[in-house]
């Protein structure tokens, strides 16, 4: 945590430079001392530290300083920091300005010049002043602040990506924020559109994109080298399962993340039937853990970052990346897992980010305090969003379009859910339309056996439907259904007692290997693969092991020739 600033503004250099060294040899080890020659350079400074989220709990001003005065300048800092304790330094012919000044800027103090011996004259005065500014001191937010319009989708966007990715940050809303307008201010961003990010060092960013926002805030967004034993493509359970296994038994490892760690399954608000927690833990939680657990083995990650091609030569699986790098390993692993499907109704691409949201219950739930929300979908991930956001919302309603939430929802989600005075749950019905302009307003229900179709107010829709795996990239290198969910092991398609067409090792693919050899796939992307998250860890786990099967094999292929000035890997 950074220091509070003690701020001294003098136009004479030796007193000026006097000040601050009294200053600085009693209070130097809790707080910065800071000084400036004028009060126009101080306000200047002033802004940058306002900016950077800094806290100041002293101004100590001369009052005869040309161009502005210590009560004007006193007056301008107070609109800027109205908490810090404030002192004028005069003369005697200024007494009755700096009386005059107590009632103009609330001036808590006037020293006589000269203050020696400051251990008389000037620490008792200021140890009295600091002592009640420590009291009321509530330690500033060091983190990203973002401002912009509440119902934003790029705003919505930011948000998410940054509370996926455990990047502490405050969103400011610039319609109902007095430190919005005033950040944006003194950003110089007036007229600059919205969002605008404020970083912990007072950078400002103006609508950054994801790829410019993730590298300033110290993401990885760069491989350290070209090649790899293992790359694993998405870091939900099963990609960190493989990461974590595969780098504790000596793989060099490289993860690559195309949003935030955890997947689907990282942005859960509650899961309470996994092995070995009890009381259960969040999505995020479980994320955190896996990748700390990834990165002491030694695995690298990168985020956000996405593969956009895939090709195999020589033995080796050479991946282009979305920022047009490349990198190569002998063995990939593939577990990119599925999305939420999106809906296809009136309104919804209109509304997107807007008051319907794709996942997003954390990111939201503060937002919709006291409203009338709803929630479609009937599995566990829909089930935990519900009981979440009704610890917020006035009211959730869930719409399901089967018959009961008991054929796809586990029981004990049911019970809480049937115990929750504040949810409903609507059956045999689906979305028909989303209306508003700028934001989301009302829902149109249809009733899918009557054809009845039903207006509700509404403030968010939050949708858990569906299971599109994103595995574009890989159609025509690997063998895929018509779904696009990846074919593996027996489940490949093959002529009577042959192996895959174009398979080029002298043995039969193993259980979670795909169509081309050293390839594997795990996880919810993998075709019938059981859709639980203690499922894709052992498949992530497993899928090592058929890695280091693979490895073991003799081959005489060599890797592709590195970029100059990259070393070679034996």
């Amino acid at each position: 945590m950074q220091k509070p600033v003690i701020f001294a503004v003098d136009d004479e250099p030796s007193v000026l430079a006097a000040v601050a060294r009294d200053l600085r040899r009693h209070y130097g080890a809790d707080y910065e001392v800071m000084r400036a020659a004028s009060g126009a350079e101080a306000l200047e400074a002033l802004a940058e530290l306002k900016l950077g989220n800094r806290a100041v709990a002293l101004f100590v001003a001369d009052q005869r300083m040309p161009g502005m005065t210590g009560v004007e300048f006193l007056a301008r800092a107070l609109e800027l920091f109205p908490e810090a304790r404030r002192v004028l330094l005069t003369a005697y012919a200024d007494t009755d300005a700096a009386i005059k000044a107590i009632n103009e800027v609330r001036l808590d103090h006037y020293l006589m010049k000269p203050w020696h011996p400051p251990e008389e004259n000037l620490y008792p005065v200021l140890d009295d002043l600091l002592d009640d500014w420590r009291a009321g001191y509530q330690p500033v937010f060091e983190g990203v602040r973002v401002i912009g319009h509440r119902w934003s989708a790029d705003g919505h966007r930011i948000r998410d990506f940054l509370a996926r990715n455990l990047i502490p940050y405050r969103w400011l809303d610039i319609e109902a924020d007095d430190e919005a307008r005033q950040l944006r201010t003194l950003a110089g961003a007036d007229e600059a559109p919205l969002p605008l990010v404020v970083l912990a060092d007072g950078t400002a960013l103006v609508q950054p994109d994801i790829a410019a926002l993730a590298e300033k805030v110290g993401l990885h967004t760069r491989a350290v080298s070209k090649t790899y034993d293992l790359i694993v493509v998405g870091t939900g359970p099963a990609g960190l399962a493989s990461a974590v296994y595969g780098a504790s038994e000596g793989l060099r490892t490289l993860l690559i993340e195309r949003e935030a760690p955890g997947g689907q399954a990282g942005t859960s608000s509650r899961i309470e039937n996994y092995l070995g927690f009890p009381v259960g833990l969040s999505g995020a939680d479980l994320a955190r853990r896996g990748v700390a657990q990834a990165r002491r083995f030694g695995a690298e990650i990168l985020t956000p970052m996405e593969a956009t091609k895939l090709e195999t030569r020589d033995g080796y699986h050479l991946l282009t990346l979305s920022d047009g790098s490349q990198v190569a390993a002998q063995a990939l692993i593939v577990a990119t897992g599925v999305s939420y499907r999106l809906l296809d109704v009136p309104g919804a691409d209109r509304l997107a980010g807007a008051g319907l949201f794709y996942g997003a219950a954390i990111t939201e739930a503060l937002a919709v305090k006291g409203e009338d929300v709803f929630v479609v979908g009937a599995g566990n991930s829909a089930g935990q969003a519900a009981l979440y956001l009704a610890l917020h919302a006035r009211s959730v309603t869930l719409l399901v379009r089967g018959a009961s939430l008991a054929e796809s929802m586990s029981k004990y989600l049911i019970e809480r859910i049937e115990e929750a005075p504040n949810i409903a749950v609507m059956t045999n019905v689906a979305v028909a339309e989303l209306h508003g302009d700028e934001r989301l307003e009302a829902v149109s229900v249809r009733d899918t056996a009557t054809g009845e179709v039903t207006r509700h107010p509404a403030h968010a829709v939050f949708v858990f439907i569906g299971a599109s795996p994103r595995t574009g990239w890989l159609d025509g290198q690997l063998q895929l259904d018509r779904q696009g969910f990846i074919l593996s092991g027996p489940n490949l398609e093959r002529e009577a007692n042959r192996r895959p067409n174009g398979w080029s090792v002298d043995r039969e693919p193993f259980w979670l290997e795909t169509s081309v050899p050293g390839i594997f796939v795990a996880g919810d992307v993998r075709q019938q693969s059981t859709k639980r998250i203690a499922s894709a860890v052992g498949e992530g786990a497993m899928a090592v092991s058929f890695v280091h099967q693979h490895l073991k094999a003799p081959s005489p292929m060599q890797p592709p020739a590195p970029e100059p000035g990259t070393p070679a890997r034996a």
